[in-house]
């Protein structure tokens, strides 16, 4: 079995790739951790006074979107997605690279059609003024966000299926 510390990798990929998707992960989790710290407080308000915060949920889901977007990025540049080795364990370390590129390709492939038909949602929502339900906040920013975000993952799934088929110095 391979060790995580062997699928990470010790290097960093690139100097610029690297530092954005790092302030990016670090972002996601400031907002996640901003977005728990409320959930927490409007639970403990609706045990203690029976009312929570208006439109937790609503702010909770934004969040939760846009983290989850600034977390893919260096996920991809650390190789902490899943995959499933079972039948290449064996196989020449060359073909292994080859065929983890390709699914980075593809990888990048669905990324890019996310961030477009994301950025098409955006569109429509800024346009048509669309607010969440309970608070009114506009959503379309958050959208229009998260296709950014797509659109810098498949630019690093890219980036990474050229490094994977680059002959080790």
């Amino acid at each position: 079995m391979t060790e995580p510390s062997e699928i990470a990798g010790p290097e960093p990929v690139s100097g610029t790739i690297d530092a954005i998707a790092r302030g990016l992960a670090i972002l996601g989790g400031a907002v996640m951790l901003c977005a728990s710290a409320m959930v927490t407080l409007s639970v403990i308000l609706r045990w203690l006074r029976n009312d929570g915060i208006q439109g937790d949920f609503e702010m909770m889901q934004i969040a939760t979107a846009v983290g989850v977007f600034c977390f893919l990025p260096l996920c991809q540049l650390r190789r902490g997605n899943v995959f499933v080795d079972t039948f290449t364990q064996r196989a020449p370390e060359a073909f292994n690279r080859w065929i983890d590129a390709l699914w980075d390709l593809v990888f990048g492939g669905f990324a890019g059609l996310i961030a477009w038909r994301l950025s098409l949602g955006a569109m429509d929502a800024i346009q048509s003024r669309t607010t969440s339900m309970v608070l009114g906040i506009p959503v379309g920013w958050a959208i229009a966000l998260t296709a950014a975000l797509a659109g810098f993952l498949c630019v690093v799934c890219l980036f990474t299926a050229i490094k994977r088929v680059q002959v080790p110095a």
